[in-house]
């Protein structure tokens, strides 16, 4: 019987010491490509992998995109004004709340209730003919974070006035990249980068290297980084603006002025975790260089190119 112990532990070591295997799957999620590059020990693994990791993400899809009609999200917004607190789920009390947190940091530089703003611009592009100072001042009245409550003692949340529409557009890729990982390190795999829309996490490096190769940039300005346990995002409007009048405006919308920017400097942030390398990039373009050095010490681990 010991013998036969011995054997089965010799077996499980054995397997434990086989070299582990990379494996990449890329799919459509939130609108863009979702890539997921990790390491396991046999195809069976890293399809299991795959799939709860890409059930995870469509679990958050149904919570937070304001595209889709029927969205946990959609329906928070649909009572705004109403003086009703709504229970929400674990996963949009939790991105909610990391939400407020960077809008107070951020003195609303970053803001979940641009929805209204979101959607007159998207509305604006489509068209290719930019928005009356009256659509702006319209949209923007329901603009501000304030009227967003959260109750953590019965996990619940309330919009304070009609009209009110919630958008995690800003940071929601970055939350996802989060959850994606963690199914990864609850199966036993540490070794892996996902990546949405350019929004990327990396977990523990691979074996024998320092960590995961990460290009940043374009052209002869591009920076090769090597990233473990970090996430770095990009933002700019090298593809999405709107032109009026002879000046280009930014996809990236500033919450305090209610229009897009006018600045184009892209902007890289790294962090700790992808919902502050998501939200902070769009913080950090909007406060500029003058600001930004201020900015930072409220959001420590994070570096800003």
């Amino acid at each position: 019987m010991l013998r036969s112990f011995f054997f089965i532990l010799l077996i499980h070591n054995l397997a434990l010491a086989q070299p582990l295997q990379r494996f990449q799957f890329s799919r459509g999620l939130f609108g863009t490509q979702f890539n997921l590059t990790f390491y396991a020990p046999d195809n069976l693994t890293a399809l299991r992998a795959r799939d709860a990791v890409y059930a995870r993400m469509d679990s958050l899809n149904v919570v937070m995109s304001d595209y889709l009609d029927g969205s946990e999200i959609n329906r928070l917004s649909a009572t705004a004004g109403s003086g009703r607190w709504i229970p929400v789920s674990p996963d949009l009390y939790e991105v909610l709340e990391k939400s407020l947190t960077i809008a107070r940091l951020s003195d609303g530089r970053f803001d979940p209730t641009i929805g209204p703003l979101s959607v007159m611009w998207r509305r604006a592009v489509r068209r290719k003919q930019f928005p009356s100072r009256k659509e702006v001042r319209k949209a923007h009245q329901f603009v501000n974070y304030r009227w967003l409550k959260l109750d953590p003692t019965n996990r619940t949340a309330r919009l304070k006035r009609s009209g009110m529409r919630l958008d995690l557009g800003g940071i929601g890729q970055g939350f996802a990249i989060d959850k994606g990982l963690a199914v990864l390190q609850s199966l036993g795999i540490r070794s892996a980068l996902l990546d949405i829309g350019g929004d990327i996490l990396a977990g523990e490096a691979p074996a024998g290297q320092t960590g995961w190769r990460v290009l940043v940039g374009t052209g002869a300005d591009t920076l090769t980084m090597y990233l473990k346990n970090r996430a770095i995002t990009t933002s700019g409007a090298t593809y999405r603006y709107l032109e009026h009048r002879g000046k280009r405006y930014s996809h990236l919308l500033n919450p305090r002025t209610g229009i897009g920017l006018r600045h184009h400097v892209q902007t890289t942030v790294l962090a700790p975790d992808g919902v502050r390398a998501d939200a902070l990039t769009k913080v950090f373009a909007i406060a500029g260089e003058r600001k930004r050095k201020r900015l930072l010490k409220r959001f420590p681990g994070v570096e800003v190119l």
